[in-house]
């Protein structure tokens, strides 16, 4: 069937038996075989176990679900049964092959997806550009002179070039939400501890989120449901039960207060992004501004935590394999491990009492809006990026907006916008703990609205 085919009408073909899982893994795998090349979104293609997978499903030998047939691949840093766990470095992919695969990928087997390889990221996470000094960059599939975004930039590059319909990545300051702004596709960050993490290679432990993409608000739910529950392996992962929100999406946002977020997300945004959510704003009328207090503070802590938390997590690399770095990612992380222990101390208090001032917020909106980049993607190798009139260090200012609320473990979807002629940005739908279900209602609604959407790429993509 066509590679425009969501997940959902994948699913709904092979139940109809108008075609077969293993029909359409063949086609994804020629996709990614024609096109990757030229793109740089996979760094491992598990062909044999697909095939594999997809005939087990038509032959009754594998569980069929909410996603029978469907293609997905994972960021690199999912541990993968036989495959090293490559985090985006050259160190990493002398260890030894995983033994089994990462819980995720476990979820979304036994909804019946077929697992068709790992996807580029940034070394070890710590990236906002999809630019990785190893295996090359993912490049953007609307101008392939573009960065796709990290740290997940593959994740992006691979749903939005429509290589698999959905992907998983990893989100600690906004490497969902930051790709997904970029290529234009829709991303889900969810609640801190909400999906389990276990097989997965840390970064920030006390920041560090998993999560989909997809090209349309379903498919993201299908695949956040597939994944959802406790999970002993993971200590963050919460007790919460499995909440379901694919057949809340109908729903809609009728009767949700929504508010505009102002101040900090304003002032420091291009004109694209401030068109994006003023384009979201009006579709979703009425709404009210709203300040998160003390933004600024919030992503300066967020990157005292990050920049400490991974230094103390890669300190033996650094001492023993300092060479093999990415000079960009080494000099952030030796920096993080120079920085006195109190001023991290002050960042976590900060952190708390910033968490409780949003917090309150959510009594009188249930959901913000704010943009998710401050610009539509920069050209490969760009070193600056101008902010409200000011050339600033591109690669720590891609995440202006999306490490606030990372910071407080919010759950997040990032909803791309059809602009047509224009390369594709994103607006964040951020919504109190635990209501993912709300985001995804919101994101349901303007999609079906035709005020979001994941645009096409030029050809060949």
């Amino acid at each position: 069937m066509s590679e425009r085919a969501t997940a959902g009408e994948i699913v709904a073909a092979i139940a109809a038996g108008t075609t077969t899982a293993r029909a359409v893994t063949e086609a994804a795998l020629a996709r990614i075989a024609a096109l990757d090349p030229r793109l740089g979104a996979f760094t491992d293609v598990t062909a044999a176990r697909a095939r594999a997978r997809a005939e087990a499903i038509d032959t009754g030998k594998a569980p069929r679900g909410a996603l029978t047939g469907v293609p997905f691949a994972v960021k690199n840093l999912f541990d993968i049964a036989g495959l090293p766990t490559r985090a985006g470095s050259a160190i990493n992919r002398a260890h030894p092959p995983a033994m089994a695969d990462a819980t995720l990928i476990t979820r979304m087997e036994a909804a019946g997806a077929v697992l068709v390889g790992a996807l580029n990221m940034g070394e070890y996470a710590y990236d906002f550009t999809g630019e990785n000094a190893h295996d090359g960059p993912s490049r953007n599939p609307h101008d392939l002179s573009r960065m796709s975004g990290g740290s997940s930039g593959g994740s992006g590059a691979a749903v939005a070039a429509r290589l698999v319909p959905i992907a998983l990545g990893s989100d600690t300051n906004g490497s969902i939400r930051v790709p997904s702004s970029f290529c234009g596709v829709f991303g889900l960050k969810p609640t801190y501890g909400r999906l389990s993490r276990a097989g997965s290679f840390p970064f920030v432990a006390s920041l560090d989120h998993l999560g989909p993409f997809a090209r349309s608000v379903g498919d993201l739910a299908l695949a956040y449901d597939a994944m959802q529950g406790p999970d002993d392996h993971d200590p963050a992962c919460t007790a919460r039960p499995a909440e379901p929100v694919a057949a809340l999406l109908q729903a809609g946002a009728e009767g949700l207060r929504i508010g505009i977020a102002g101040g900090y997300f304003r002032a420091n945004a291009g004109l694209d992004a401030i068109a994006a959510v003023e384009t979201v704003a009006m579709a979703l009328r009425p709404a009210r501004n709203v300040e998160l207090p003390e933004a600024a503070r919030a992503r300066a802590a967020a990157y005292i935590i990050t920049t400490t938390e991974g230094a103390a997590l890669h300190l033996d690399r650094l001492r023993e394999r300092a060479g093999d770095f990415d000079p960009d990612v080494r000099d952030r992380l030796i920096a993080g491990a120079m920085l006195p222990a109190p001023f991290a101390a002050r960042a976590q208090k900060f952190r708390r009492w910033y968490r409780a001032q949003v917090l309150r917020l959510f009594d009188t909106v249930d959901a913000i809006i704010a943009p998710a980049t401050p610009c539509v993607a920069p050209k490969l190798g760009a070193k600056t990026l101008t902010i409200d009139g000011r050339e600033v260090p591109l690669r720590p200012n891609i995440g202006i907006y999306t490490q606030p609320i990372s910071f407080i473990g919010l759950p997040v979807v990032a909803v791309p916008l059809a602009r047509p002629g224009g390369l594709p940005i994103a607006v964040q739908i951020i919504t109190p703990p635990w209501r993912e279900d709300l985001g995804l209602r919101i994101a349901h609604a303007l999609e079906s609205r035709g005020v979001v959407a994941a645009p096409t790429p030029p050809a060949p993509f």
